[in-house]
Formats: structure tokens, C-alpha cells, sequence
């Protein structure tokens, strides 16, 4: 029990400078800045990577197509050799009265690329000199003005790169206990506050909704410098900012995912597939994340029930220590469920789904285990018939 209480103690530290020293990581106010419509509306290309994205386009592509935009403006769909029909069934979802539509497909993958990577960079050139690429997903539906917001945006703060959040879906079970904690793990790890600042070592994208200054990309080296990046978005961002390109981060009001994932094994195949990459392939890295998830979301309801337990079976009243490690306990559990609660609402959420963070970082422990072991099998990020 002593030992117990020094390392929830340690945990409780662990919180209070998440809090209050981590960028702020846990607030949900970092959205698209202050922005003025142009004098000049710049000319834009968006490229929409797709591959086997049948089922997702007819309710992504025409809202892209919808877009409300006062320049010159154009979406180039790329099919990555889909085999569910999806070039025919973009071509198809072309509308006169939309932005002009492209599908076309890039040549087959040479080694030492993504897939996506590639069917972006095939995508990129064919858009010609635009002043402005924006790189989005094909499971991704836009507002009508979101383009127009985003452009705004990028001109009025001097931006060459802004990225949005998607929201994801949250309307299965599993949906809704796993995806507001995979954002907020992910600010937790880049805060949006510390990547947007000028100067940090921090820098992170979105790879669902990044609108890039064409002239950043091509100083940052273009899309072939980062050909190989399995974590494209957040090398992206790197890449820009490392090059002396401004970038911001934030969370999205009009870019949602229409991507479902009923079942808890496709929501664990999407972490699963880069945790390790993230971790640079490193076993020192993934046992420190381990240890650190460990201390950070386990130990405090461990704590709490050790310590409750102990002082419910302990005659004459508990000892200090027995105290001790369940108010500690019960104070880092209380944090961290205070930091989850803003990004509860921002889903939609209850309040009392705060409490099952523990156990959701749990299977995200797991998930980060299981990246390394497909790792050691040879079978690294796999995605739509690709291994990485």
C-alpha cells in the first residue's frame, strides 16, 4: 500500500502539470482564427486521394462538389486502382452546377511510397500553379462554405498551412466510447496551442482536412519528401514548419467523417495500423508509452479501489497511508476526468462517459502493444490490401 500511494502521488503530479503546463491540450476553443474575406479569392486545387471509397463518396464528393467559393476552384478525385468502382462511381456524382470535377488514376506504386502519397503527389501536379492545394480525405463531407472559411482563414493570419479536425462519427457504441478519446489523445500528444505557435518544436495536421500554400509545399520539398511517412498529416506539418511555413491546427465546426465504425475491431485496426510508426519503431519508445499510460490512466481508479477497499476492511479505522492512497487516487482520477469533459461535449457526450477513460486508454495501451507485435510479423500498417 505504500508503494501504491507514492506512485498514485506520483500520478497526481503527473495530472496537475498535464492541467496546467501541457499547452492546455484539453481545451476544445482552438478554432479556425479570426478571418476576412480577400480582396482576391486565390485559385484552388482540392485532391482527394481514394482508394475502394464506394461507399463513402456519394456522401463526401457532392459536398465538395457544393462548395460556395468566389475563385477559381476544382476537385481532382484520384483513384488509387480501386476495385469497388470508385472512379466510375465519382465521374458519375459530377454535377453541372458544382466545381469542375477530375477523376483520374495515378501510375502503378513505385517502391518507397504510400499509396496515398502517391496518388496525392499524381493529383498535385496535375492541378497545375494554384495559389492553394487542399488536401482531403474522400470519407470527409464539407460544409458548403468550408473551403471559403479555410481560404479566408489561411489569408487573413498569413497561413500556409491550416488543418482541421474532422469530427468522427459517434453513433455506434463503440464509436461513441472510443473516438472522443482518440482526439483528445491526439492533442494530448500535439497540443494544438503548442503546434500553432511560431517557433515550437511541436507541429501536427490533420490529413482529413489540410488546406497548404502551394509555394510551403514546394519549398518544404513537395510531396515526395515525405513519400514514405505511414503519419503523412503530422510529417506534413513538420515538413512545412521546419521550412519557416505558419501553421495552425484546430478542431472542425462544418468537416465531419461519414466513415462508420461499428465494430470495435475496425475502430482498433484505425489506431492500431501507425500507433507503432508514431513510436518511431522504437521498443524503448513503446515501453515508455506503456509505462506512461500505465501511470497516467490506470493507476489513479486502481489507487481509489485499493485504497476504499483497505479502509472498508480495516477495524478501528484506516491508517494514514490507507487514506492517503485513495485520496490521491480519487483527486488524479477527478483531473483527469475534469480534462476529458470538454471534448465530451464538443461529441456530444454525457458528463458520467468521463469516468471510462481508464478503461478506454486500457484498450488503447493494447492497441499500441498490438501495432508493435503486426510490426515484428512483418505486417506493419496495413491498409486496403497495402503493408506498409
Amino acid at each position: 500500500m505504500t508503494v501504491l500511494l507514492w506512485v498514485s502521488a506520483l500520478s497526481l503530479l503527473v495530472w496537475l502539470w498535464l492541467a496546467c503546463g501541457h499547452g492546455f491540450f484539453w481545451r476544445t476553443d482552438v478554432r479556425l482564427p479570426e478571418r476576412r474575406p480577400p480582396e482576391r479569392w486565390p485559385s484552388v486545387a482540392v485532391v482527394v486521394p481514394a482508394r475502394d471509397e464506394a461507399e463513402v463518396l456519394p456522401v463526401s464528393l457532392p459536398s465538395l462538389l457544393a462548395q460556395k467559393y468566389a475563385g477559381q476552384a476544382r476537385v481532382i478525385l484520384v483513384d488509387d486502382h480501386s476495385g469497388d468502382g470508385t472512379g466510375a462511381l465519382a465521374a458519375a456524382l459530377a454535377t453541372p452546377d458544382g466545381l469542375p470535377l477530375t477523376v483520374t488514376s495515378p501510375p502503378p506504386l513505385p517502391s518507397g511510397w504510400t499509396g496515398k502519397l502517391w496518388a496525392l503527389r499524381h493529383g498535385v501536379e496535375l492541378a497545375g500553379e494554384v495559389d492553394y492545394l487542399l488536401l482531403t480525405d474522400a470519407d470527409i463531407a464539407h460544409g458548403p462554405d468550408s473551403l471559403a472559411e479555410l481560404v479566408a482563414a489561411a489569408r487573413s493570419a498569413d497561413l500556409d498551412l491550416v488543418s482541421q479536425m474532422a469530427r468522427l462519427r459517434v453513433t455506434t457504441g463503440w464509436e461513441r466510447l472510443i473516438v472522443p478519446a482518440f482526439v483528445y489523445f491526439f492533442a494530448q500528444l500535439y497540443p494544438f496551442r503548442w503546434s500553432n505557435r511560431p517557433g515550437a518544436r511541436t507541429a501536427a495536421a490533420a490529413g482529413g482536412c489540410s488546406l497548404v500554400r502551394r509555394g510551403a509545399l514546394e519549398r518544404a520539398g513537395g510531396v515526395a519528401a515525405i513519400r514514405g511517412a505511414v503519419i503523412d498529416d503530422v510529417t506534413l506539418a513538420r515538413a512545412v514548419k521546419s521550412t519557416g511555413g505558419r501553421i495552425w491546427l484546430g478542431l472542425a465546426e462544418q468537416v465531419d467523417s461519414v466513415r462508420p465504425y461499428p465494430r470495435l475491431e475496425q475502430l482498433w485496426r484505425m489506431v492500431s495500423r501507425s500507433a507503432y510508426a508514431q513510436l518511431r519503431h522504437s521498443p524503448v519508445l513503446l515501453l515508455g508509452t506503456v509505462l506512461g499510460l500505465a501511470l497516467v490512466y490506470l493507476v489513479p481508479p486502481v489507487a481509489l479501489t485499493a485504497g476504499l477497499v483497505a479502509w472498508l476492511s480495516t477495524p478501528g479505522g484506516p491508517p494514514a497511508v490507507v487514506t492517503g492512497t485513495a485520496l490521491t487516487g480519487a483527486a488524479a482520477w477527478a483531473l483527469m476526468a475534469g480534462t476529458y469533459l470538454p471534448m465530451l461535449r464538443y461529441y456530444g457526450r454525457p458528463a458520467t462517459a468521463a469516468l471510462l477513460l481508464p478503461f478506454t486508454a486500457l484498450l488503447y495501451l493494447l492497441m499500441t502493444v498490438d501495432s508493435a507485435v503486426q510490426h515484428r510479423r512483418g505486417r506493419g500498417a496495413a491498409w486496403k490490401g497495402r503493408t506498409y
